[in-house]
């Protein structure tokens, strides 16, 4: 008799996107495509959240230290994921948060400056534009139409540039950077270079010991599948000096837990950054969403779900056009992530996603037009569906 794991271990071998469908509820009742905003989460997710709900009503804190474990083990898959050190993973809130450890952290001398992409979310502008009340000067590089103009970067990058900050793909144009060559340049500039990753991490691999980011942050509530509240950021650990604590708690510092007789010595670590206690409901559960990357990613190579999310973003390009949709932004391949931008003949973006809606699919409103974004789990079948509701 097969037992259920192996029947499961047998499928993620054969076929781990069906594999990976099985894991996911929404399936029942939407055409998901909606990952660049707020993901649905995997059964393991939720019934991690349930458990811990549970302990935490029926035992109290009595279970604290096995939490306090698991995100140990947590900090540890994430920095194998990204070919880091533990010592340079950061368990946090959010991307905004992660980006707020560099902003406010760098020691700032008055005449220096920041240089982004135009286009760029929120997060990655306001932390650096809020610099100005320190005398640091924002420079915003025009991104036409989304595409990430390099050559714009290194003009604008000079002797007392300090950060390049840019998004690993634009969040309304689906436009995926040549990370390594924009790292490249900043480095040759004297600069150093962080990299916003929520939209693409979990879809394509980043091996950090080969590509020289410094800085990193991403929530896991988008492509990671995980719940919001929870995150990750990197911070080299040949910069952890270069970086001021400037929210500090006793969780920022060694011997941390012997609260009557700690002393103020930080961490030798990314976790200084941390501050206090954490959102270990939310990162339980982000550990389990996570471990399905790692699974397909164990048996099938790092490169098959962005390898698959492309072979889906294809099928979707193609249907929509054969519809009667128009792409707004159609980028080389090298250049393509899971987001899919287009219009429609007629009616207004926000019509079109709600009767998407009233057809259960789901989508959302970006960049002037709608925007679905793919996952490795999603199918051409409900791709197909999308298309035939746009027509």
């Amino acid at each position: 008799m097969v037992t259920q794991d192996a029947a499961d271990g047998q499928s993620l071998a054969q076929d781990p996107w069906q594999w990976w469908r099985r894991q996911m509820p929404i399936i029942q009742r939407w055409a998901y495509f909606d990952h660049a905003a707020v993901a649905p989460l995997p059964a393991p997710a939720a019934a991690a959240l349930v458990d811990f709900a549970q302990a935490a009503s029926e035992q109290g804190d009595t279970v604290w230290p096995e939490w306090s474990a698991n995100l140990g083990r947590l900090r540890s898959g994430i920095a194998t994921w990204l070919h880091a050190s533990p010592d340079e993973i950061a368990l946090v809130p959010n991307t905004t948060f992660g980006i707020n450890i560099v902003a406010e952290g760098l020691r700032w001398r008055e005449g220096d400056n920041v240089v982004i992409p135009g286009g760029e979310f929120p997060s990655n502008h306001f932390p650096w534009q809020n610099q100005e009340r320190r005398g640091v000067e924002l420079r915003v590089v025009p991104s036409p139409g989304g595409r990430v103009d390099l050559d714009g970067i290194r003009r604008a990058i000079d002797g007392r540039t300090r950060i390049v900050a840019a998004s690993w793909v634009g969040y309304a144009s689906g436009y995926r950077l040549p990370l390594e060559q924009l790292c490249e340049l900043t480095h040759e500039a004297g600069a150093l270079f962080f990299l916003d990753a929520i939209q693409g991490l979990g879809v394509f691999p980043l091996d950090l010991s080969a590509t020289p980011v410094d800085f990193l942050a991403a929530d896991g509530h988008k492509w990671m599948l995980g719940p919001e509240g929870a995150g990750v950021a990197f911070i080299r650990h040949a910069h952890l000096d270069q970086l001021d604590c400037t929210a500090v708690g006793w969780h920022s510092v060694v011997g941390g837990h012997a609260f009557d007789a700690s002393q103020f010595q930080l961490r030798d670590a990314a976790s200084r950054y941390e501050g206090g206690s954490m959102n270990m409901a939310g990162l339980i559960a982000m550990h389990e969403s996570l471990k399905l990357f790692w699974e397909v990613g164990s048996q099938h190579g790092a490169e098959a779900i962005g390898e698959r999310i492309l072979t889906l973003h294809a099928h979707a390009r193609e249907a929509l056009q054969r519809n009667g949709a128009s792409l707004i932004s159609d980028w080389p391949e090298a250049n393509r992530s899971g987001i899919v931008t287009f219009q429609t003949r007629g009616p207004d973006p926000a019509d079109v996603r709600n009767r998407l809606a009233e057809a259960g699919i789901a989508v959302s409103c970006r960049g002037g037009g709608i925007r679905a974004s793919i996952h490795a789990y999603n199918t051409t079948e409900e791709i197909d569906r999308m298309a035939e509701a746009i027509r």
